[in-house]
C-alpha cells in the first residue's frame, strides 16, 4: 500500500484547485499564502507529479491535478459526513435495540415514553425477535437475551437482578367457585404453561414434595406475553415472571393467589459490544434501563 500523503496537505491542495487561488485558499484555511504554496509544493513532490502550471500569479490544474482535485474532494466530502456521523452517534441519533419478544412487549414498550422524555435527541428502533443477533454484524447497540450464560465474541454481558417466578392469575379464577388459597388448590384449576421460562411448573412443584398437579393437560404457550395474556382471560394459572406483570398486577388484571411462592432466576441480561459501550446514547439507555429495574423492584420481596 502506498504511503497516505499528509491530510493538511492534500485539504490545502484541495481548496486552492478548487477556488483556482493560493491566496483565496489561504484566507479560506486561516493560513498565509506562502504556507498553501509549501503545502502544494510538497505534495507535489511526495506524489512526483505536478498538479498546478505556475504562469506568473496565476496558477492553473494540470490534467494529473485535475483529476486528483475530483478524486479528493469526494473523499474529504465523506470523511466530513463520516465526522459529523460519528459526532451525533455519541449524542443522540438512533439507537438500535434487540430484544426478545416478552420483554419488548411486557416491560419495555410500556416504559419507552420516559426514556424518550429523558432523551429526546435518541430515537430507539426496537427489534422484537426471540433469536440473538450478532451484534457487530447486524448493527445493533444492544441485545436484550434470556438465558444467556456467557456474552458472544467482543461484548460485554450485563446481567439483569433477579426474577421472582410466581403462579398468577385473574381475580375471579382466584376467588370463585373454587378459590385458590393453597397450592392444593390448584388441582382444580387449569395450568397454562410457558415453554421457553426458565421455570415450569415441575419446578415448581419440587419445592412442594408432596403435591401432585396434573402436567400433562393446559394450554401451551412459547412466549410469555401469550401465557399472560391467557391468563388475563380467565384461561387458568400461568407461572410467570413478576418482571413481566407490572402493568397487570397494578391493574387488578391479575393477582399472586399464592403471595410470593415462587422461585428466583437470573433471566435477562444486556449485550453491548466492547468497542460502543461507551457512546453516550448506549450509556443512557443502559443506565436509565438498570434505574427502571431497581426502581419498580423486580423481585418485589
Amino acid at each position: 500500500m502506498h504511503k497516505l500523503p499528509p491530510l493538511n496537505a492534500v485539504r490545502t491542495f484541495e481548496a486552492a484547485a478548487r477556488l483556482g487561488s493560493f491566496a483565496l485558499a489561504a484566507g479560506e484555511l486561516g493560513v498565509t499564502p506562502s504556507a498553501v504554496s509549501h503545502q502544494v509544493r510538497s505534495l507535489e513532490e511526495q506524489l512526483g507529479v505536478p498538479l498546478f502550471n505556475r504562469v506568473r500569479r496565476t496558477i492553473v490544474l494540470t490534467d494529473a491535478g485535475r483529476h486528483y482535485a475530483e478524486e479528493i474532494a469526494g473523499a474529504l466530502a465523506r470523511i466530513a459526513v463520516a465526522t459529523k456521523g460519528i459526532g451525533e452517534a455519541g449524542k443522540g441519533g438512533v439507537l438500535t435495540v434487540h430484544s426478545t419478544p416478552s420483554f419488548a412487549t411486557q416491560w419495555l414498550m410500556p416504559r419507552l415514553s420516559r426514556f424518550q422524555a429523558q432523551h429526546p435527541n435518541i430515537d430507539v428502533r426496537l427489534h422484537a425477535l426471540a433469536t440473538p443477533v450478532e451484534l457487530a454484524a447486524e448493527g445493533v447497540d444492544v441485545d436484550i437475551r434470556y438465558g444467556a450464560k456467557v456474552p458472544p465474541t467482543g461484548a460485554i454481558m450485563l446481567p439483569f437482578p433477579e426474577e421472582t417466578i410466581v403462579p398468577l392469575c385473574a381475580p375471579a379464577l382466584a376467588n370463585g367457585l373454587n378459590p385458590i388459597r393453597r397450592p392444593e388448590d390448584l388441582r382444580n384449576h387449569t395450568l397454562i404453561h410457558s415453554e421457553v421460562c426458565l421455570v415450569s411448573w415441575r419446578d415448581w412443584l419440587r419445592k412442594k414434595r408432596k403435591l401432585q398437579l396434573d402436567l400433562d393437560r393446559g394450554p401451551r404457550f412459547d412466549r410469555s406475553f401469550m401465557s399472560i395474556s391467557a391468563a388475563v382471560d380467565g384461561l387458568g394459572v400461568c407461572l410467570e415472571s413478576m418482571l413481566f406483570v407490572q402493568r397487570e398486577l397494578a391493574a387488578g388484571k391479575l393477582i399472586m393467589p399464592l403471595g410470593l411462592d415462587g422461585l428466583a432466576v437470573q433471566g435477562h441480561a444486556m449485550m453491548i459490544l466492547k468497542s460502543k459501550a461507551d457512546l453516550s446514547r448506549i450509556v443512557a439507555f443502559r443506565q436509565w434501563v438498570f434505574a427502571e429495574l431497581a426502581e419498580k423492584g423486580v423481585r418485589q420481596t
